[in-house]
């Protein structure tokens, strides 16, 4: 589960995100480093499949236009 959900974020970041996709130009969107995705890539290696899948789902909801950037790093 843990590799399939990896090779799925990896699939997203590389035709729909906007910060590292192969067929627009690129554009910095992200608030947060490392990018919701690379965090999310991050968290689910360091914590398996379902904590790190929570992990990614908090950082996404604290993902908002009044965010202040910021350097997130995971715990």
């Amino acid at each position: 589960m843990k590799k399939f959900l990896i090779k799925f974020i990896k699939l997203y970041q590389y035709t729909l995100s906007p910060d590292k996709n192969i067929f627009w130009p690129r554009r910095k969107t992200c608030l947060f480093y490392p990018t919701c995705s690379d965090y999310a890539i991050e968290a689910i290696k360091k914590y398996g499949s379902i904590k790190g899948v929570v992990f990614s789902i908090k950082r996404l909801v604290r993902c908002h236009p009044w965010q202040e950037p910021k350097v997130d790093k995971l715990p």
